[in-house]
């Protein structure tokens, strides 16, 4: 039995603990887990005796190579999916349907509410995401492999920075990078940010050109077979203030005991205080302002969260990020960033580029 199967025959395990007979699974991400399908724009019906993908023609021969053995609804030309989500659930008989309260638009709810007065609508909440919580020794190899390519990509960036080049360019050429060492493409926009702009956590790429100061934060990630991998970086290119020096060795520190902290059987809480404890006694807790991290996989942010009253306990085969940040307005940030397996006995920290201070530097 392959492995979609299996996540399949968990998911009507769920099922019945929801009190549903089935589940329409509207979230993209989702319906690839459970099918190996790589396209979008299509949904999954699943109930004890089916397994039904609905799609569109433009997926027809993608569907047959990369789900075989699961039935299919085409919509026709000329109807919409909803005609066909219609014309299958009018096929089963009238019992609680779930429907993922996540995803679903409302138009959709309502439209099949509608068309089938007599079946009740169940709204579920994170069944699928609860699967995907534990990763399975072939996704946590994926997400291995992509935090490998992250590196690589991350190496020939430093040996090829130069003064000259703009946040943006440097943006442009990571994700390159990862592209031409076999990434699909980056997790998500890679941010780049000189100087005082390492304040925001979010920051956008500009012209702002790495001559403008001597500190340059990186957060980047390489997505490979559909697995995402997540690494925040800060370089150095001169000597930068004893302040920001001193911020960096607090995030270290703190990073250290965040992951320090990562085994099974303790809360995301725990975790996130034990670094948040760090930043808070280095005198910098008002300026830590979102939580210590998050969970990877086929999304870049998934469960579990990590962070302040985040009562989810850990358990093996969950990935996550750990990173503790610190952000002075006007003046610069620090985030330090790495992706940690919780194993049966404890953890694995499955990046590895260099983030110790002396490391930080990079000759022009």
């Amino acid at each position: 039995m392959d492995r979609y199967q299996l996540r399949r025959d968990r998911l009507r395990k769920l099922l019945g603990k929801a009190k549903v007979d089935s589940l329409l699974v509207t979230n993209f991400t989702n319906v690839t887990y459970l099918t190996g399908f790589t396209g979008d724009d299509s949904y999954l019906l699943i109930s004890p005796g089916q397994e039904v993908i609905l799609s569109d023609p433009r997926y027809t021969t993608q569907l047959a190579e990369e789900c075989p053995g699961i039935e299919l609804a085409i919509r026709d030309t000329g109807k919409s999916m909803l005609d066909t989500i219609d014309a299958v659930l009018s096929r089963r008989k009238p019992a609680p349907l779930g429907i993922e309260a996540q995803s679903i638009v409302v138009a959709l709810r309502d439209r099949i509410a509608a068309a089938l007065p007599k079946v009740e609508l169940a709204a579920t909440d994170g069944l699928v995401e609860r699967l995907r919580l534990i990763k399975d020794k072939d996704e946590v190899d994926v997400i291995r492999r992509a935090a490998r390519v992250a590196e690589r990509a991350f190496e020939a960036l430093r040996a090829s920075i130069r003064p000259e080049l703009t946040e943006k360019q440097v943006a442009d050429d990571l994700e390159h990078q990862m592209r031409k060492l076999g990434a699909k493409c980056s997790s998500f926009p890679p941010i780049v940010a000189v100087g005082p702009r390492a304040a925001l956590p979010h920051a956008r790429p500009t012209s702002s050109r790495l001559s403008e100061s001597p500190l340059l934060l990186v957060d980047w990630g390489a997505d490979v077979g559909g697995y995402k991998s997540d690494l925040t970086r800060v370089l150095t290119t001169g000597k930068i203030s004893p302040k920001l020096e001193r911020v960096y060795r607090v995030v270290l520190m703190a990073q250290e005991q965040g992951i320090a902290a990562v085994r099974p059987g303790v809360t995301a809480h725990e975790v996130d205080a034990a670094a948040r404890s760090v930043i808070e006694k280095g005198g910098y807790g008002k300026y830590f302002g979102h939580g210590l991290g998050h969970g990877i996989g086929l999304d870049i942010h998934e469960a579990p969260r990590l962070g302040v009253n985040q009562s989810l306990v850990l358990e093996a085969g969950m990935v996550v990020t750990i990173e503790p940040g610190v952000y002075l307005p006007e003046i610069g940030g620090v985030r330090i960033e790495d992706d940690v397996l919780v194993t049966k006995t404890g953890h694995e920290l499955l990046t590895s580029a260099a983030k110790q201070w002396e490391e930080t530097l990079v000759a022009w």
